[in-house]
């Protein structure tokens, strides 16, 4: 008998091992897709909306653009306003914005001033950037620390002081544009903090490596660095240029209503500063400010690629 009962359980076991596990379909649940689907729906309705918030915050920022292009082409502008397609089409406005008034000048004026900060506002803001990146020495952070204070300051505060300086150097009236510059190019040693942060990113051991085949500090930065910092070059060139082409206030101080002395920006103004300028000036004045637009809107669209690099390599370090 319990040579029977061992066989038995013998058998039955044996049964249990040939049975096989029956191996189980993955089939997805529906309330799973659903979800699914509602997180995609919910990020096309986010993205609707942001793309349509977008599209009005450019059509906002547009709008008086778009109306300025269209006023220089109104003929016959009564001074009420409120017409925003003009009536009646034409070139006049531009005609007489260079043949009635003193705009070539002032457009010569500013094209000069901006070329001439450029040139040497870069050569200033690239070498005490690539020295405070580059080169250690006592009173360093001292000095990094001070210009940062001082920047903060509004420069209209200086406004009283310069006027006398630029006045006892018979810069102003009749010689503002070169007092202008110099100004403008006197503190642009200032602002090396976005230069400077490109400046870190470059490697050390490239000027390591050009000082031990003998080259000097100078030629290091002209032959080396410089190759390598292209975007913050252009990037550093692109905002000297702007800023003459912007300066209202400092510029309608020193040129002390000499029109010869005036830049763009003090000429146009002087269109709408006069008791009948509104009526007699405006569209002129809207051709003059889409004149000065197209310099600045050609240069930027060219070289915005080195713009944005500039821009972003710099904000690495600082």
């Amino acid at each position: 008998m319990n040579e029977n009962a061992k066989d038995m359980k013998i058998e039955e076991a044996k049964k249990e091992v040939k049975k096989e596990p029956v191996s189980e379909i993955y089939v997805p649940e529906k309330p799973k897709e659903k979800r699914h689907m509602g997180q995609k729906s919910k990020r096309r309705i986010s993205n609707i909306v942001i793309y349509v918030i977008l599209i009005l915050m450019s059509i906002i920022w547009l709008l008086p653009y778009v109306f300025i292009i269209l006023q220089s082409f109104e003929v016959s502008y009564t001074g009420n306003g409120g017409n925003i397609i003009p009536h009646e089409w034409g070139w006049d406005n531009y005609v007489r914005l260079f043949t009635k008034t003193n705009f070539p000048r002032w457009f010569l004026n500013t094209f000069l001033m901006a070329l001439a900060v450029s040139v040497l506002q870069t050569i200033f803001v690239l070498s005490m950037s690539y020295t405070l990146s580059r080169l250690r020495f006592k009173g360093r952070k001292l000095l990094m620390n001070l210009m940062l204070v001082l920047g903060m300051f509004p420069g209209f505060l200086t406004m009283i002081v310069l006027y006398r300086l630029l006045n006892d150097m018979n810069l102003i009236m009749e010689n503002a544009i070169f007092g202008l510059i110099l100004v403008y190019v006197a503190s642009s040693g200032m602002g090396y903090y976005v230069s400077k942060g490109f400046f870190d990113t470059i490697p050390r051991s490239l000027d390591e490596a050009a000082r031990v085949d003998g080259a000097t500090r100078l030629q290091v930065f002209y032959k080396i660095i410089m190759p390598l910092a292209k975007p913050i070059v252009i990037y550093t060139v692109l905002t000297a240029f702007m800023a003459p082409w912007g300066d209202f206030v400092f510029a309608r101080y020193i040129s002390n209503n000499t029109s010869s002395s005036y830049n763009v920006a003090v000429g146009l103004w002087s269109f709408l500063s006069t008791n009948d300028g509104m009526s007699n000036y405006y569209t002129v004045f809207c051709a003059g400010g889409v004149v000065v637009s197209i310099p600045i809107t050609a240069l930027f669209l060219w070289l915005q690629k080195y713009y944005v690099e500039g821009v972003t390599g710099g904000a690495v370090k600082g």
